[in-house]
């Protein structure tokens, strides 16, 4: 493998773990209720928003495999949604740490689906404030990420504030 491609890998890899640590911040905690909050007609509800980024996270791993194909689920529970949350992501890092060859380039799997799944992960933790169950800003700059760390475990915030 080529480094420039290896290089890709990396940093694919890294923002999977940056989705894993920020996603977890805007589930964690969440009060029950919160899954079903709706901000305004017509809005995504939260779980529907998570099923959403479950299946972008299938679509990437497709794409890393040579496939485009977008097959959307039907939302289930908030805890169910949140648990293949974390499952898409451990899939899709499994593959990016794997030898296979990727299906697409870097770039293109980080300016489509990696990027939509950062996006919804940020209307999740303006949601979680909408519905008066703030999560507390963060300097995700300081924050303990590393490839590989794609689970509901993360490390406790460095530098939060409010």
């Amino acid at each position: 493998m080529n480094e420039a491609l290896e290089d890709g890998r990396r940093l694919l890899r890294h923002a999977v773990a940056t989705l894993a640590y920020r996603g977890g911040k805007a589930v964690r905690g969440a009060p029950a209720e919160f899954g079903s909050f709706r901000a305004a007609e017509g809005g995504r509800r939260p779980v529907e928003i998570v099923a959403h980024v479950g299946d972008v996270l299938a679509w990437a791993l497709g794409i890393a495999q040579g496939r485009h194909v977008w097959e959307p689920a039907p939302p289930g529970p908030w805890e169910t949604e949140v648990e293949r949350f974390f499952a898409a992501l451990r899939r899709f890092d499994d593959f990016l740490a794997g030898p296979e060859p990727l299906g697409a380039s870097p770039e293109r799997i980080f300016q489509g689906p990696v990027a939509d799944a950062l996006t919804h992960v940020g209307q999740l933790a303006l949601l979680r404030r909408l519905a008066g169950a703030p999560v507390r800003g963060e300097n995700y700059f300081k924050a303990e990420i590393a490839a590989g760390r794609v689970g509901p475990d993360q490390p406790p915030p460095v530098f939060e504030f409010d």
